[in-house]
């Protein structure tokens, strides 16, 4: 399928990660929707992950996460439906969805006394699907001490095998955190 076909596919694997996390108590997940960097693709790739966004965090939202969107708002390629979601809102599992994020974006945060991810949490485990091995600037701070997890299929043929294979493999690493 063509990328961006591809996108509007990725939105139910996505409902249904949330929904595993939530049913496994994991209290705080963090999502990649897309990249400042990703900005640069063609235009009609742009307005299908930028729509594609938009349905997930509503849809996620509705079913009662606790959402904060991470990414550049003032950026002319931020989707402004998403502008309320850049203070958290709702009280359930926290997924901080980051929406035209950049890692020199979010540093820069620091010369005015803090990053611009501040709410969001160490990350314990990063999975990377489509077999890529590299962190792509996701949240570089909070991931300092992530286990990786990559899964060679692409996110839109994401299985719950995949994710309770990344969970498992998770659980068998030992976690020092640079001790």
């Amino acid at each position: 399928m063509s990328k961006e076909n591809g996108y509007a596919h990725g939105i139910a694997p996505g409902l249904a990660l949330f929904e595993a996390c939530r049913a496994l108590g994991i209290p705080e997940v963090s999502v990649y929707g897309f990249t400042h960097d990703n900005t640069h693709r063609p235009t009609v790739q742009k307005h299908a992950f930028r729509n594609a966004c938009v349905e997930f965090a509503f849809e996620v939202a509705r079913r009662g996460a606790a959402l904060l969107v991470v990414g550049n708002e003032l950026s002319d390629e931020f989707p402004n439906a998403l502008a309320p979601f850049r203070i958290r809102q709702g009280a359930g599992i926290k997924v901080n969805f980051l929406v035209n994020y950049g890692w020199e974006w979010d540093l820069e945060g620091l010369k005015h006394g803090a990053l611009r991810s501040q709410e969001v949490s160490r990350v314990d485990l990063i999975v990377r699907w489509g077999g890529g091995r590299r962190l792509s600037g996701f949240l570089p701070i909070q991931s300092v001490y992530a286990d990786f997890y990559v899964i060679d299929a692409y996110w839109p043929a994401f299985e719950l095998s995949h994710f309770e294979q990344a969970l498992a493999w998770f659980r068998e690493q030992d976690q020092t955190l640079g001790g």
